[in-house]
């Protein structure tokens, strides 16, 4: 059975001449224009008389986004960040997030149900990237570019975590913007830590670069304190500040962070 030269395609790539594969790219560009004006030519006779089928063509036609086009395979590093980040903060809950949930409504959702926080772990090629802490119902919001992630189970020594609710440090956050970040770290922690537990979340802002540990402490004498690292360790910097609840288009911005801004190695902002 022979195959009709009309219906063989050739594809450009497989052409080694190089004038010839660009003239055949080129007339399959003209063709495929031709093609798109004729198909919009036909639906506007036939919509002319039917503006329902028009409207059911709209309605159908939905432009990809970044929300629709969200592909929801979370990864494991993605998962075990945010995983930590819950145990870190006492009576937190992780819930994935779904294709169908826009943040909008997942805030609604909180505020709703009388949450205080929301924390958005966004990741990419499979690390985690960047924190949303979005403080309810009023804000402000804080978005954190993430570096120097560390599991505590791979940190030599490390101790084990419980229960009780931390000792918050909060450290050299000198600045009117810093105490602000500051507020929204202290947010995220009941206000009457449980000593009995010892340990200790920090905080340490260096060079606007805010450095997160998290110990375990024991007194061995009365002027020597031993420590143990539990975890886990990460990095964060902080990328934007909105007066307000999380809102790209028309949210007020208290301060935005831009390459520019780093002219002087003594300037911080934090």
């Amino acid at each position: 059975m022979g195959i009709s030269k009309k219906n063989l395609v050739v594809e450009p790539n497989s052409i080694k001449n190089k004038a010839k594969r660009l003239q055949l790219y080129s007339q399959q560009r003209i063709e495929k224009a031709k093609n798109k004006r004729e198909t919009r030519k036909r639906l506007k006779l036939e919509e002319k008389d039917c503006p329902e089928a028009k409207k059911e063509r709209l309605e159908k036609n939905v432009p990809n986004t970044q929300e629709n086009t969200r592909e929801f395979d979370e990864t494991i590093a993605g998962i075990e960040f945010a995983l930590s980040v819950k145990n870190i903060i006492p009576d937190a809950e992780f819930i994935k997030r779904g294709s169908q949930y826009s943040l909008e409504k997942i805030m609604d959702f909180c505020v709703n149900r009388e949450y205080t926080d929301l924390l958005v772990v966004s990741e990419d090629h499979r690390e985690p990237t960047y924190l949303t802490v979005i403080h309810l119902p009023n804000g402000p919001t804080a978005k954190f570019r993430i570096t120097r992630v560390k599991d505590g189970k791979k940190i030599e020594g490390h101790g084990n975590p419980t229960a009780h609710k931390p000792e918050v440090i909060l450290n050299n956050f000198s600045t009117r913007l810093g105490h602000t970040v500051g507020k929204v770290f202290a947010s995220l922690f009941p206000q009457l830590p449980e000593f009995e537990g010892r340990q200790a979340v920090t905080f340490h802002n260096q060079r606007d670069f805010i450095f997160f540990r998290r110990h375990r402490y024991e007194f061995v004498s009365g002027k020597r304190v031993n420590l143990q690292e539990i975890g886990p360790r990460f990095t964060l910097r902080l990328q934007w500040l909105q007066k307000g609840l999380y809102d790209l288009k028309s949210g007020e911005y208290e301060w935005i962070f831009k390459p520019e801004m780093e002219t002087s190695r003594r300037k911080f902002f934090l």
